[in-house]
């Protein structure tokens, strides 16, 4: 059987490239007994796949069974797929046959095979390589001769990195994997769907079918769909239901369609975010200290310039300079430009400020530690906004939650 007597047969509408290869493949792998993974975004109709796969197989005598992994709690799905035996559990009156029991030499369709619970993959595995499972409540291995296709529209690979799903499992079900197009990838079909719903639903309903303006059909096409063929049927349903004229035109259609959702870029995780506000922190701490050291310099021209005369080579004299020049540079009010040093020509610096003229004040040093600037900033932001996280945050530059953190860290008592 070709693909277009597929499509004929299953009610398949299309001709995109990426549609045919997969039912191509679809075709190809039906009459073996290997294992399918199906992929593709949500409404891209996944479940024709498998459909396609038994009744083109030797076993479209023998039982199909469809099962929704993500709809069955997870505390009851390994009786549903395995059986279980009288008083196994609570509510257990008596034994039951599973899935795998029940479709013995059929075909199992696991939907959202991504949704499975962890243990439940490793009874799933087992069945795979050895085609043998126990029952929930029994000790006797049940064999069965199953064919498993199974589907998913979730990412595999990060959900294998993030330990949601067995790696071995998903190189057993993934022997043969399907990739089913998005329908904004099949803009060629759009228009056949619609024009296939809208006659489906002139006939459920007995009305004439709805009919798209030229204009129409070039919005139906460069919209994106996020909501797949299960998007655009539901659209034909409400025109055919809602809508007295029978032309619908691009102002008409549009008016049903919803605006695409407007994603605010991410530049990265919650956590990176909060390691970027952390660093910028840090930064303020930099800058804080480079005019401290500003001040350092102010201070060294200030007590060369009030003491006795020394000698300087040139080396020294070249550092005096520089230091002096940043000072200016920096416009600090408390060294005045028309204190200038004398000229250093000469290698000595002259001293002309009395000794009696010097005030006593008292030194300490101060801490250069990062941790210390860091809580001395934090503090006086709260005390500055009496203790409101949210405006001392919004100052410092950083989050509310690091600002949390850090107030318990530093035991600053502004909770």
């Amino acid at each position: 059987m070709n693909v277009l007597q597929v499509k004929q047969r299953f009610g398949i509408i299309g001709n995109s490239p990426l549609l045919n290869r997969g039912l191509e493949v679809a075709i190809q792998v039906a009459p073996t007994d290997i294992s399918v993974l199906v992929t593709g975004e949500s409404g891209t109709g996944k479940e024709i796949i498998p459909q396609v796969i038994h009744q083109l197989s030797a076993r479209k005598h023998k039982e199909y069974i469809a099962v929704n992994c993500g709809a069955i709690p997870e505390g009851t799905i390994d009786s549903e797929l395995f059986g279980h035996e009288k008083g196994s559990f609570t509510g257990a009156s008596g034994s039951r046959q599973g899935y795998f029991e029940v479709a013995n030499g059929g075909t199992i369709f696991l939907d959202e095979v991504a949704e499975l619970p962890m243990q439940t993959q490793v009874r799933l595995l087992r069945v795979l390589e050895t085609g043998e499972f126990i029952r929930v409540g029994s000790s006797k291995v049940i064999k069965t001769n199953v064919r498993v296709v199974a589907a998913t529209n979730e990412n595999m690979h990060q959900a294998i990195a993030s330990g949601k799903f067995r790696e071995d499992l998903y190189y057993r079900l993934n022997t043969v994997p399907i990739q089913l197009p998005a329908l904004r990838n099949r803009q060629e079909d759009i228009h056949l769907l619609f024009r296939k719903f809208a006659h489906d639903f002139a006939d459920k309903y007995r009305m004439p079918a709805v009919k798209l303006t030229d204009e129409a059909v070039i919005l139906l096409s460069q919209y994106s769909w996020p909501g797949n063929i299960r998007q655009l049927k539901n659209l034909v349903e409400q025109l055919s239901v809602i809508e007295t004229s029978r032309e619908i035109d691009e102002y008409m259609l549009a008016s049903y369609l919803p605006k695409p959702t407007e994603k605010v870029p991410i530049l990265q995780s919650q956590a990176n975010a909060e390691n970027f506000s952390e660093r910028e922190l840090m930064y303020k701490f930099l800058f804080d200290m480079k005019k401290d050291l500003t001040d350092l310099k102010k201070l060294v021209l200030e007590v060369l310039t009030q003491g006795i005369g020394v000698p300087l080579n040139a080396d020294q004299t070249e550092v005096l300079n520089r230091f002096y020049s940043e000072v200016q540079t920096n416009g600090l009010s408390s060294y005045e430009t028309s204190r200038a040093l004398p000229t250093l020509s000469d290698h000595q610096i002259s001293i002309t400020k009395p000794v009696d003229n010097f005030e006593h004040h008292e030194e300490f040093e101060e801490s250069l530690s990062l941790e210390d600037r860091e809580k001395e900033l934090i503090k006086k932001a709260l005390e500055k906004h009496r203790g409101k996280r949210k405006y001392a945050a919004a100052e410092l530059g950083i989050s509310e939650r690091t600002l949390y953190r850090k107030i318990k860290e530093f035991n600053l008592g502004f909770l």
